[in-house]
């Protein structure tokens, strides 16, 4: 990816997306407050097996939209529709965190898109985050209000010590952060929603990835959604935190090259 990216118009929604490598499609789905950027590592490794689509959901990155709320199930939906333009039928689906929720609505509301699911440190849709880890939200939150000055010790909770020694400068990425605006008001109140969909009736098989110092999905909330689904299996990714894309994009890419290309009836 080289973060110049082509845009899309479907509806009131103008999405920007990079389309890279060749094979079987795979299109993913970026956290809370990241953007299409976050698999620019993983994309690079992924491309000589897959085309892989990586987009900005609405109120991120480049993509425009109306200046107004969106739920999860539209979130789903701007996903069907950015498919369907670029010409896909089906296509596998990867989804981050967030990511992960819109990639569950996606597969629930277009079954018909979605061949195969893989979800990454997630929890289910009609789940409350806060429910499923309060002190971790809590923490984070806390620390939210305390930046830029807190911002080592925010990204101390998605990344493990030993991966913030070999990448610093990711100690200080979120002093960046902008004062709250409108966009991002909005943002986080589809970040804190929920959708009331049976996520059990996923019938795709479906990959489960968590990482094993996650704090802020901890990894059994992740793993726990696989022992409920009829095609799941699940890794767990020893010493690594919440971001798996940014953390490992070699191993996360041949775990997805290894379940994207294997016969159905081995899941």
């Amino acid at each position: 990816m080289q973060g110049m990216p082509e845009f899309l118009q479907t509806g009131p929604v103008r999405t920007a997306y990079e389309c890279q490598g060749s094979g079987p499609v795979l299109v993913l789905m970026h956290g809370a407050e990241a953007s299409r950027l976050m698999f620019s590592a993983l994309c690079e490794r992924l491309a000589p097996h897959l085309t892989v689509v990586a987009y900005d959901q609405r109120d991120c990155g480049d993509t425009q939209g109306p200046p107004e709320d969106c739920t999860l199930a539209e979130l789903a939906d701007d996903a069907a529709a950015l498919i369907r333009g670029l010409g896909h039928e089906r296509v596998h689906v990867f989804g981050s965190s967030f990511g992960g929720r819109v990639a569950q609505a996606l597969a629930l509301r277009h079954t018909h898109l979605v061949d195969r699911l893989v979800l990454a440190s997630t929890w289910p849709l009609p789940d409350d985050l806060r429910t499923l880890n309060p002190e971790g939200v809590a923490r984070i939150e806390a620390l939210r209000l305390g930046l830029p000055e807190t911002a080592e010790e925010l990204a101390g909770l998605l990344f493990p010590e030993a991966f913030l020694q070999q990448r610093p400068e990711l100690r200080r990425v979120f002093a960046q952060v902008q004062p709250a605006t409108e966009r991002s008001a909005r943002r986080k109140k589809a970040v804190d929603s929920t959708l009331d969909m049976n996520w059990t009736l996923l019938g795709m098989p479906v990959l489960l990835v968590s990482g094993e110092l996650d704090q802020v999905v901890p990894s059994h909330v992740t793993q726990r959604i696989a022992a409920q689904l009829a095609h799941a299996h699940s890794i767990e990714l020893g010493g690594v935190g919440h971001a798996t894309a940014l953390q490992t994009p070699d191993l996360l890419a041949m775990h997805l090259s290894q379940f994207l290309t294997a016969p159905h009836s081995t899941h």
